[in-house]
């Protein structure tokens, strides 16, 4: 039997050294589902694990695309289970994290299969997009598909207009649609949730970014400035600071924006993962009860 072990969680809650300690012990590789870690032109404000870390233990999907290649959900699902497979026939279990729930269960359960919506209502809603801004589309996707209002990207407009079509096109939730497409995969699954207290975890967020700030944040956003309507680009960490070059707010401001929308994004991982029976929590200092439960799960 082999194991796919799943370690998810919110933004900074200290899943990546946790990994790399796990893999240590295990005796095994890392496969990052984080779906802004593939892009390697997107290095501090991703807040990918360190050189260091990365030579301790073998990581897969770090900087093994670029933000000019087309890369989705779907096609992480169908890459990152060919390399599992190909891990598969030399190791009997895998690790795999990330903080994009929709990444994970793209290889845990298999990409919904979403009836195809009418190009016009695309159409018709990428200019309302542009005419009207994403907040009045969120708020019809709030009325529409309460559920998935919760867990989704608000700042994302490519996944709030496809659940909007959906919802539009199919008299359906989206929501409703995406759970009803688990497919069987030829290994077991362990999932694992790391959480902190709300304040320790938030704390967190922030000094990260005030890290990632020193480390050349803004520096970095300025070289990615023309590229800043690709979708990869389209996320927190550094819409902030775009806006900033825009002139619509000042640095402090793109500051104080940075840590409140990488908190609230912590709150609807937290939301997202909440629904999920399957996965046993843990905080991340609890290295031996995580190893224990695991081998537990395992017999070995």
């Amino acid at each position: 039997m082999k194991f796919l072990i799943v370690i998810v969680g919110p933004t900074a809650v200290g899943k990546t050294s946790l990994c790399i300690d796990l893999a240590r012990e295990l005796d095994t590789g890392i496969i990052s589902a984080d779906s802004r870690q593939f892009f390697r032109e997107m290095e501090i404000g991703t807040a990918k694990p360190s050189e260091e870390e990365l030579q301790q233990v073998t990581h897969h999907f770090i900087n093994s695309h670029s933000i000019h290649d087309k890369f989705n959900a779907g096609d992480f699902e169908r890459e990152a289970l060919q390399k599992i497979e190909e891990l598969f026939r030399y190791k009997d279990c895998l690790i795999m994290t990330g903080g994009s729930g929709l990444y994970i269960n793209a290889v845990t359960e298999g990409m919904a299969d979403i009836p195809e919506v009418s190009l016009s209502i695309r159409k018709e809603l990428n200019d309302r997009l542009n005419k009207e801004g994403l907040d009045v589309l969120a708020e019809e996707l709030r009325k529409l598909d309460p559920d998935y209002y919760e867990v989704v990207d608000l700042k994302n407009p490519q996944r709030v207009t496809r659940a909007l079509e959906v919802c539009i096109g199919t008299g359906e939730k989206y929501s409703d649609l995406r759970k009803n497409s688990k497919k069987k995969r030829d290994f077991e699954v362990i999932k694992i949730g790391l959480d902190r207290p709300r304040e320790e975890l938030y704390a967190r967020i922030n000094e990260r970014m005030d890290l990632m700030i020193e480390q050349g944040l803004f520096e970095e956003a300025r070289e990615l400035y023309p590229y800043k309507d690709h979708y990869a680009l389209q996320t927190v960490g550094y819409k902030e600071i775009f806006d900033f070059f825009d002139g619509i707010y000042d640095r402090e401001e793109a500051v104080r924006l940075l840590k409140r929308n990488s908190r609230r994004y912590a709150k609807r991982q937290m939301t997202w993962f909440g629904k999920d029976q399957e996965i046993t929590w843990f905080h991340p200092d609890d290295f031996q009860d995580i190893l224990k439960h695991i081998k537990a799960v395992m017999h070995i």
